[in-house]
């Protein structure tokens, strides 16, 4: 259930239901931000989730939300979103 004192619901991550794999969705992330750092994954820790999927029906169901964007898109967003943000911190 959204909290009534969320502001500007453009800032939340929308998609059409896509299911995307964790270590895509860094791959994704490092590829949008432009980072060319190296990762380390954890191999003595548990695998924890090892995918992510967005369903949007309740949404829809509850207030009418109709995505607008794919997932990447919407990532893209929130990067740029977050890096105008940012930028004069």
């Amino acid at each position: 259930m959204l909290q009534k004192n969320i502001i500007n619901l453009s800032q939340l991550i929308w998609a059409l239901g896509d299911e995307i794999k964790i270590k895509d969705l860094v791959d994704l992330i490092k590829k949008m931000t432009g980072f060319s750092g190296v990762l380390e994954w954890d191999g003595s820790k548990p695998d924890g989730q090892p995918r992510r999927k967005l369903d949007t029906t309740r949404a829809e169901k509850e207030f009418g939300f109709v995505a607008r964007y794919s997932f990447q898109e919407g990532m893209q967003n929130t990067i740029n979103w977050y890096i105008e943000k940012t930028s004069n911190e």
